[in-house]
């Protein structure tokens, strides 16, 4: 039976939203996501054999091998061009840990990795082999550009360079690409960048259409009681708001599964993301009575949700992601009260999330202009004006559920996994919570010039779960 995959082509144009990414990266803001799996001790997990098997995989990898081309005069969105082979000294870095090998030090190097943006001149990602930790375990880096793959993306990537122990699990997602060793020429992206653009002006009347809808919608959920923060307008001013340096700092800290679900199902109608915002406002409410910040109002957070359909094939790249704002209640005293407020607010704030349409933001993107937004981006990161107002919301934080079993990787059994996202201007602090069999994993990624003390800051989470009981 023939495969009837569809191939997809070889040059195509990024989405508007994939590009914003590109565009809100600056000398002191890094577009680029981590992903951190600590390998189990094996004899046949080593930095030639990584490597070998990695270039092995690649066909089932297709967006390690795709690059960024700008547009002349930048009067579309860029083009992915996926490349038939990849530089692997130009990807794959190998170091040796410091120290005692403890995690701790591998988080002091994760900072480092972190604080240096991607080139754009070769597929946006990296790969760092970390030897030397405790007990001879091996930890890979991922370091992938926003712009290639979002939490759920990453997932499905993740699926293809690990196995699991269920024979019964899904088969790794394979999407097959065309590929090319040549750039595109100067007149082939101007003029397929000007047909794209008019094909994409067709869309607008509709678009007009389901904004006003939405924003209509919203209109009336609040008019029924719905009631969820405004950025900007409702967010404190605290330390770690302001604008970025180019430094990072990473920590990390693993909470039990099972407690947290055991503590969702104590309150009626709590999910298990409002148990992670309970637990991250307890640790930032320990955190900010010790460098004596008592704002009067509650920190905003800004959650990242995914925009796929329910039961949709995995992807291998792009971004379907939206946000919505949230209250983390910090200026409610007791912890299950605030848990309840925590869980009530995010539902308002589903509903107004819903009513607007999780799509709008993406589509809008579209129409962007890429230098100016780009220009406006760069000034407003070189001026600093991240730090003359209140920033849109206090800190990100995402939830994203992980592998379900226990997985392998070159023969290596994968002991933890940790991810994050990336910072934007005037936010300096992301947690983003990854499951992994039975364990919740919390990293915690944070511009040290406004939050010099992240590992502190971890430190808490456990004391902050445990409250909410």
């Amino acid at each position: 039976m023939s495969d009837t995959r569809p191939v997809r082509p070889a040059i195509e144009r990024m989405t508007g939203f994939d590009a914003g990414f590109l565009y809100m990266e600056t000398p002191s803001v890094h577009m680029h996501t981590l992903k951190i799996a600590v390998l189990e001790a094996s004899e046949a997990l080593t930095y030639d054999a990584f490597v070998s098997g990695l270039l092995a995989r690649l066909k089932r990898l297709p967006p390690l091998r795709r690059r960024v081309v700008e547009v002349p005069f930048g009067i579309n969105h860029p083009v992915w061009v996926t490349q038939s082979r990849i530089d692997v000294a130009h990807h794959i870095r190998r170091h040796r840990l410091g120290g005692d090998g403890s995690m701790r030090d591998l988080e002091q190097l994760i900072g480092i990795i972190a604080s240096t943006p991607l080139h754009r001149d070769r597929p946006l990602w990296e790969l760092h082999f970390c030897e030397g930790l405790v007990g001879g375990k091996v930890a890979v880096v991922g370091k992938m550009h926003h712009a290639l793959a979002d939490g759920a993306a990453a997932n499905a990537l993740l699926a293809n360079v690990t196995d699991v122990r269920s024979a019964a699990a899904p088969e790794a997602v394979q999407e097959e690409y065309a590929a090319t060793d040549r750039l595109p020429g100067r007149l082939d992206l101007v003029r397929h960048a000007w047909a794209d653009a008019a094909a994409q002006i067709l869309t607008l009347p509709d678009l007009l259409r389901r904004t006003a809808r939405g924003i209509l919608g919203v209109v009336r959920a609040r008019r029924a009681g719905a009631s969820a923060p405004v950025p900007v307008l409702h967010a404190p001013r605290v330390s770690f708001n302001g604008a970025l340096t180019p430094l990072r700092s990473f920590a990390t800290c693993t909470l039990p599964l099972a407690e947290l679900k055991r503590i969702r199902a104590q309150h009626d109608g709590v999910t298990l993301n409002d148990v992670v915002l309970a637990t991250v406002a307890g640790a930032l409410r320990r955190w900010m009575d010790l460098h004596d910040e008592r704002p009067s109002s509650s920190l905003l957070a800004g959650v990242p949700v995914s925009t796929d359909e329910r039961g949709a094939v995995p992807r291998l790249g792009g971004n379907q992601v939206s946000n919505l704002f949230t209250t983390l209640a910090t200026d409610v005293e007791d912890p299950v009260e605030r848990l309840r407020t925590i869980s009530a607010t995010t539902r308002d704030a589903k509903e107004i999330h819903e009513r607007l349409g999780a799509s709008i933001l993406v589509d809008w993107s579209q129409f962007a202009p890429p230098r100016p937004f780009a220009a406006a981006v760069r000034a407003y990161s070189r001026l600093r004006a991240a730090s003359w107002h209140p920033a849109a919301f206090s800190a990100i934080v995402s939830n994203v559920p992980g592998p379900r079993e226990p997985a392998t990787v070159g023969g290596a059994r994968l002991a933890d996994l940790f991810s994050v996202g990336p910072l934007v201007d005037g936010i300096g602090l992301n947690v983003t919570v990854w499951s992994y069999v039975d364990r919740m994993n919390f990293s915690l990624l944070a511009c040290p010039d406004l939050l010099p003390d992240v590992h502190v800051l971890a430190s808490f989470l456990p004391a902050a779960l445990a409250e909410l009981d």
